[in-house]
């Protein structure tokens, strides 16, 4: 069985819906042969610079109770995952096209997990600025990467226009939030479904292959 995980690297839902991934994958071990983790842009016009997270989250959300609800759902559900989620520190939403990259890079040396989770512990538990060359190579090199050859090929334009056309893919295919779960290129299981959630879809599908 072969899974896709469309994914952006700022989305917390992702970073939760990873993790669930990681609880379903450790329940069913040798099902899953490949997973492979897709780019997605929530904000692919924010600039390089990028943008104060505050200011964005609040002229997005304001500051409605449901959305202190929620903020406090997802601080919760962190917990439970162990991901310290810390929204309260200063920092900066980057445009998430290189950090994209990297993940894809990380592909050919089977190391895209551990980028991934990599990127997300950077920017949701550390603050991290995900625009910055320099931590994306730390991370991936954190990862068993070769950090300097990712920092050159960061300097250069080497796979954005994929990258770029996986994003428009994704829009294509219907894709309007992630994560996305895409079991064998065909069953497709949208939001951070809880751990069970994805055991099942696993059971069901293996359960018709045989």
């Amino acid at each position: 069985m072969e899974l896709d995980v469309v994914i952006d690297v700022v989305c917390p839902w992702c970073y939760v819906g990873k993790r669930q991934l990681d609880k379903a994958l450790a329940e069913r071990p040798d099902v899953v042969r490949q997973v492979r983790y897709r780019p997605y842009q929530l904000s692919a016009e924010t600039p390089a610079e990028g943008v104060d997270r505050a200011e964005h989250y609040a002229r997005k959300f304001g500051d409605s109770p449901q959305y202190k609800a929620a903020r406090e759902h997802l601080l919760d559900l962190g917990k439970s995952l162990g991901i310290a989620f810390d929204f309260e520190s200063e920092c900066r939403i980057a445009n998430t096209l290189d950090a994209h990259r990297v993940i894809r890079w990380a592909m050919s040396t089977g190391l895209q997990e551990a980028v991934a989770e990599g990127l997300m512990k950077a920017y949701f538990e550390d603050c991290a600025f995900l625009g910055d060359p320099t931590l994306l190579a730390d991370v991936a090199a954190a990862a068993g990467m070769d950090g300097d050859l990712v920092k050159e090929l960061l300097a250069s334009d080497r796979d954005k226009d994929l990258i770029a056309a996986e994003v428009k893919q994704a829009h294509a295919m219907g894709i309007q939030g992630v994560p996305m779960f895409i079991f064998n290129q065909k069953a497709g299981v949208s939001g951070a479904q809880d751990a069970s959630v994805l055991v099942q879809v696993i059971d069901k599908l293996q359960s018709e292959a045989a």
